[in-house]
């Protein structure tokens, strides 16, 4: 009797140290504000204006102070395009939309108090939508800081800072060699750095 009474404190320790160390998830809701970008390929130029940016993600703690990510982001913009000449060549035709799905790594920064300062990055895709050529898909990623405020409750707000990206081949340039002429892919790229919070559901297994 004494044995399984020794098995019992043992098995119910176990379940408590277990417990103890049960991983946690979050469902963050975003929102932010993009700031405008500007592009510049061979005469021709566009304007990401700025727009408002929202989306969700499932954050997944694998430990206390790191997490990993899997988030969609979407902001709808106007993209007007302008030819060598200066003229707009989508001009009432201009709207568009920029997602992005993101797989992201996060570090806290553990301070002893209810103020997590965090830095992460992540990669993955975007879709860009414009109603003259549909959409496309590209590689994209983004880097991010910012500083998680915890509550007594399981809901928390995130104030951050971001930048994101994305890169579309957009043709090829020609050099001449001693060989011959040698071609190179060109890429342009966006760069939008925008301003957020995410208000964080945080739950555990």
């Amino acid at each position: 009797m004494k044995k399984y009474s020794l098995l019992l404190v043992v098995f119910l320790s176990a379940i408590g140290i277990q417990a103890q160390d049960a991983r946690s998830f979050s469902l963050n809701l975003y929102g932010g504000y993009n700031f405008s970008d500007k592009l510049d390929y061979d005469g021709y130029s566009a304007t990401i204006e700025d727009g408002f940016q929202y989306g969700a993600g499932f954050e997944y703690f694998f430990s206390t102070d790191n997490s990993v990510e899997l988030k969609y982001l979407r902001s709808d913009v106007k993209i007007p395009y302008y030819g060598p000449a200066g003229t707009q060549l989508n001009a009432g035709d201009d709207k568009g939309a920029f997602n992005f799905i993101l797989a992201d790594f996060t570090h806290y920064f553990d301070t002893g108090s209810n103020l997590l300062p965090y830095l992460g990055a992540g990669a993955g895709v975007g879709i860009i939508e414009t109603p003259r050529s549909g959409s496309g898909t590209y590689f994209a990623w983004d880097v991010k800081g910012g500083v998680k405020i915890k509550t007594a409750s399981s809901v928390s707000v995130n104030i951050n800072a971001y930048l994101q990206s994305m890169s579309a081949a957009v043709g090829s340039s020609y050099y001449w060699t001693y060989w011959g002429p040698v071609g190179v892919e060109d890429y342009v790229s966006t760069f939008q750095f925008g301003l957020g919070a995410v208000l964080s559901f945080n739950f555990k297994n």
